[in-house]
C-alpha cells in the first residue's frame, strides 16, 4: 500500500487565481468526522487529523459522552443516543449541503451506526475501521455481543465490567485493563502510543442489547448510506476471522487492508489509515 500523498501546505503564488479556481480547491476539500473506540477518545487521532488538514480537509474529532474530555459519567449513558449525543451534535450543526466522511474505529460503530440511521443525508460515507458494524437486521449491539461471546477466559479477565442502571434494566461498564491493551490492542503501536493510552482510557459502556435496545437500524436511513469496511490484519482484539464476519454479515461497498497493523492503526500505521482515508474520499466523497 503506497504512502500517503505529500501534504500540501500552501498555494501557488499566482494571481491570475480565478474564481473558479478557487470554487475546484473548496470542493476538493472534505469533511472527516473521526469517532474513537470503546474506553478511549479523540486524542487517539492526534497522529491521523494533522495529516488530513495539511492535506486541505477539515477534520472534527468527537469524544462521546462519558469519554476523552467529555466530563459526564457513564452512569448518566442510558441508551445508545444518550452515548452518541456528542456526534448527533456535531452533524446537527453542518449546513445541508454539508457531506461527511464519518469514520468509527472499533466500538465506535454503533455510534455511527445510529448517527448513520439519524442523519443520512449529511453522510457522503461510513468508514468501519476494524469496527463493530451494526447491520439492519440485528440491535446494533449485534456484532458487540457476538465478539463478547467468542473470547476466551483469559482475555475477558483482562477487561473490567462493572454494573449500573436499575434492577429492571441493568447496564454494564467497561473498562481494559493495562494487559489486555499492551496484548490485544497495542501490541505494535509505538511504547509511548501505549502509555499515552494507559494515562487516558476511562471507563465506558459496554455496547449491549440493553443499553441499545432491541430494534434495528432501518435500511432507508443507515442502510442506504455507502459504507467501507477497513481491516487490521495484525489485530488481536478484533481477528481477521471476526472482522471477516462482521463484513459477511453485512456487506459493504468496499474492503481495504492495513496489513501490518494491530487494533490501533492510529497509532501503529497511521500514514497507511490516511491513505486509506484519501482514497475513500476521492471515490465516495
Amino acid at each position: 500500500m503506497r504512502n500517503c500523498p505529500q501534504p500540501i501546505n500552501e498555494e501557488p503564488h499566482n494571481t491570475t487565481t480565478t474564481t473558479r479556481g478557487r470554487k475546484k480547491n473548496r470542493e476538493k476539500m472534505k469533511q472527516y468526522v473521526l469517532v474513537h473506540g470503546g474506553c478511549h477518545g479523540a486524542w487517539c487521532w492526534y497522529k491521523v487529523k494533522p495529516v488530513l488538514e495539511a492535506s486541505g480537509h477539515r477534520v472534527t474529532v468527537v469524544d462521546l459522552t462519558a469519554s476523552g474530555v467529555n466530563m459526564s459519567r457513564v452512569e448518566e449513558i442510558q441508551s445508545l443516543e444518550d452515548y452518541t449525543k456528542p456526534l448527533l451534535k456535531v452533524l446537527e450543526s453542518f449546513g445541508s449541503d454539508d457531506k461527511a466522511i464519518l469514520v468509527a474505529h472499533s466500538l465506535g460503530g454503533p455510534s455511527v451506526g445510529l448517527a448513520a440511521d439519524m442523519f443520512p443525508s449529511k453522510i457522503a460515507v461510513a468508514v468501519f475501521v476494524t469496527s463493530f458494524m451494526p447491520d439492519i437486521t440485528n440491535p446494533p449491539s449485534y456484532t458487540f455481543e457476538k465478539c463478547l461471546e467468542s473470547f476466551t477466559e483469559e482475555e475477558s479477565s483482562n477487561m473490567e465490567f462493572g454494573t449500573y442502571g436499575t434492577h429492571e434494566r441493568p447496564l454494564t461498564s467497561v473498562f481494559l485493563g493495562t494487559k489486555f491493551l499492551a496484548k490485544y490492542m497495542y501490541q505494535l503501536s509505538p511504547v509511548e502510543d501505549f502509555e499515552l493510552a494507559k494515562m487516558l482510557v476511562r471507563v465506558g459502556p459496554a455496547i449491549t442489547s440493553n443499553l441499545t435496545g432491541t430494534k434495528s437500524l432501518t435500511e432507508e436511513g443507515y442502510g442506504s448510506v455507502a459504507r467501507v469496511y477497513v481491516t487490521c490484519g495484525e489485530d488481536k482484539s478484533l481477528t481477521k476471522e471476526f472482522q471477516r464476519w462482521i463484513i459477511e454479515n453485512f456487506p459493504v461497498k468496499e474492503v481495504m487492508e492495513i496489513k501490518d497493523a494491530d487494533h490501533m492503526p492510529m497509532f501503529s500505521k497511521p500514514l497507511e489509515l490516511c491513505d486509506c482515508l484519501f482514497k475513500i474520499a476521492n471515490k465516495y466523497a
